[in-house]
C-alpha cells in the first residue's frame, strides 16, 4: 500500500452519495474507500427524475473525471494537495468476522461491512471508518467493533439554538414602546446590532406589549400590525410575523416551520393568492415520499391519479380558503379561476428540474424531507421577482437518511438566518382545534 497523506481510511456506503454526491471531497486530507457493491447500488440509481438519480448521476460523471485514464482500484488523488485519495474496493476476502454469517447472505450492506472490515485488518496502522446516513448500519459496525459514523456535512451542530425569526424582550422601555404605537417606528442608534436581519420581536412592559420588526437596512424596528390575508387573518403572535414576512415584498425568501396545526401551509397560500397579481403563477409544491420506497409509477392511473394522494393536503388548505366566502362570492369563484387557468399550480417538486421560475409565487411543503443540496438546487431556480416559501417540520422526517439536524430545512435556516433576503417564523401554537391541541400535548 502506497503512503497516504493521514491515518484515517473512511469507507463510505451509498446513503452518503446519494445524500450528497460531493461526499468525498468533503474529508480533508483524509482518504476514501468506495466498495464496488456502493458503484453498483449507484448504477441502479442512475436512471430517473428523482433527486437521488440526480445525485448518482453525478457522482458517477465526478469519478470518471478525477480517474482520468487511470485504473481505479489503487489509490488516487481526489483533487489539489490538500486533499486526499480514494479507491474503489473490490470483493473483499473472506475473513474470520464474516458480516454476511453474522447477519445474512446477499445484502450489499453487509458486503460493505466486510469490505471495510478487511481493510481494517490490512491496514492496522491505519484508523477504517465507516460512514453512513443508515443508524442501522453504523450499528452493526460497531457491533462488530468496527468504528462507524453519520455523514456530518450539513448537519446542524446544536438544534435546540436553531433559530426561531423571533424573540421576546421584557421589561423594555415603556415610553419606547408608546413611542413605536405612535410613530409605527423605532430608531435604535445601534441597538439593532444585536440584532439579526427581519428578525420579529415581541416587546413587553406590564400589560404593555408590541410587535416589531427589525429593519436592518433602514436601522430600526418597525410595527408589525394584523393583517388578512385572502380572507384568512392570524391567530396568534407568530402567525402575525409569518404573514408580515410572506406579504414583504423585500423579503424574497421565506421559511415557516413548527408542528401539525400551527397553520404553516394555509398562511402560505393565502398570503400567495392575496399577491396575487404581482406574480405570473403560483407554483405549491411538496416532495413525494413514495410508500416502500417504490416509485409513483406503480401506482394504478393516469399521472394526475397518482399525485393526487400526495398532493391532497394542498388541495385541503385550499378548500379551506374558499370556504371563508360564499360560493356566489366572486373571491370564492376566483381560486377555481386560478386553478383552470393554471395561474395555482399543484405538482411534485420533480416537474421543476431545469426550470428558471421568474415571477413567480413558490411554496415548497414538507420541506423538512429535502436534502441541503435539493434546498439549494431549489434556490437556485429562482429568477426575477418571484418569491420561496419552505414550510416544514423538522420532527416530522419521513425519508430514510435524513433527521431533525441533517434535513435542507433546518440548513437552510441555520445558514441564512442574518440575510436581508431572508425572514424565519417557528410556529408552536396550534390553531386547528383544540383536540388536535390535545393530540400533540399529551399524547
Amino acid at each position: 500500500m502506497s503512503k497516504l497523506k493521514s491515518n484515517k481510511i473512511f469507507v463510505l456506503d451509498t446513503s452518503v452519495i446519494l445524500y450528497d454526491h460531493n461526499a468525498i471531497i468533503n474529508f480533508d486530507e483524509h482518504n476514501i474507500a468506495i466498495p464496488i457493491q456502493v458503484l453498483e447500488e449507484i448504477d441502479n440509481f442512475k436512471k430517473g427524475n428523482d433527486t437521488r438519480n440526480f445525485e448518482a448521476r453525478e457522482f458517477i460523471r465526478f469519478i470518471d473525471a478525477i480517474s482520468k485514464d487511470r485504473l481505479i482500484h489503487e489509490w488516487l488523488p481526489i483533487g489539489d494537495e490538500k486533499k486526499g485519495q480514494f479507491k474503489v474496493v473490490m470483493n473483499a476476502d473472506k475473513i474470520e468476522l464474516d458480516a454476511e454469517k453474522i447477519f445474512g447472505d446477499g445484502k450489499y450492506d453487509h458486503k460493505i461491512l466486510n469490505t471495510a472490515l478487511v481493510l481494517q485488518k490490512e491496514n492496522p496502522e491505519y484508523k477504517v471508518i465507516l460512514v453512513s446516513k443508515d443508524i442501522c448500519l453504523r450499528l452493526k459496525a460497531k457491533a462488530l467493533k468496527l468504528p462507524a459514523e453519520d455523514y456530518e456535512t450539513g448537519k446542524i451542530k446544536n438544534l435546540d439554538l436553531l433559530y426561531t425569526g423571533m424573540k421576546v424582550i421584557d421589561h423594555y422601555d415603556e415610553q419606547k414602546i408608546d413611542n413605536i404605537f405612535k410613530d409605527g417606528f423605532l430608531e435604535l442608534n445601534g441597538e439593532t446590532d444585536q440584532m439579526k436581519q427581519n428578525q420579529f420581536f415581541i416587546l413587553r412592559n406590564g400589560k404593555k406589549s408590541a410587535l416589531a420588526f427589525n429593519t436592518s437596512s433602514r436601522k430600526r424596528i418597525e410595527l408589525v400590525g394584523n393583517q388578512r390575508a385572502y380572507g384568512i387573518q392570524p391567530r396568534n403572535a407568530e402567525q402575525t410575523f409569518a404573514m408580515h414576512a410572506l406579504l414583504n415584498p423585500e423579503i424574497p425568501l421565506v421559511t415557516i416551520q413548527g408542528i401539525a396545526g400551527t397553520g404553516k401551509t394555509l398562511l402560505a397560500l393565502a398570503c400567495a393568492l392575496e399577491q396575487r397579481r404581482n406574480f405570473r403563477q403560483i407554483f405549491i409544491t411538496r416532495p413525494i415520499i413514495p410508500l416502500g420506497n417504490k416509485d409513483i409509477g406503480y401506482l394504478p392511473g393516469d399521472i394526475s391519479s397518482k399525485l393526487d394522494p400526495y398532493m391532497e393536503p394542498l388541495y385541503d388548505n385550499l378548500k379551506f380558503i374558499k370556504e371563508q366566502y360564499k360560493q356566489t362570492d366572486k373571491m370564492y369563484k376566483k381560486i377555481e379561476e386560478l386553478m383552470e387557468n393554471e395561474k395555482i399550480a399543484i405538482a411534485p417538486l420533480a416537474y421543476i428540474r431545469g426550470r428558471s421560475l421568474s415571477k413567480v409565487f413558490f411554496i415548497i411543503d414538507e420541506a423538512q424531507n429535502l436534502t441541503p443540496h435539493e434546498v439549494k438546487t431549489i434556490i437556485s431556480r429562482a429568477g426575477e421577482n418571484t418569491k420561496i416559501i419552505f414550510t416544514g417540520d423538522i420532527m416530522q422526517i419521513d425519508t430514510p437518511y435524513l433527521d431533525s439536524e441533517s434535513n435542507g430545512l433546518s440548513y437552510l435556516i441555520d445558514k441564512v438566518k442574518d440575510h436581508p433576503l431572508f425572514a424565519h417564523v417557528t410556529l408552536t401554537k396550534g390553531e386547528r382545534s383544540e383536540l388536535a391541541n390535545l393530540a400533540t400535548e399529551l399524547l
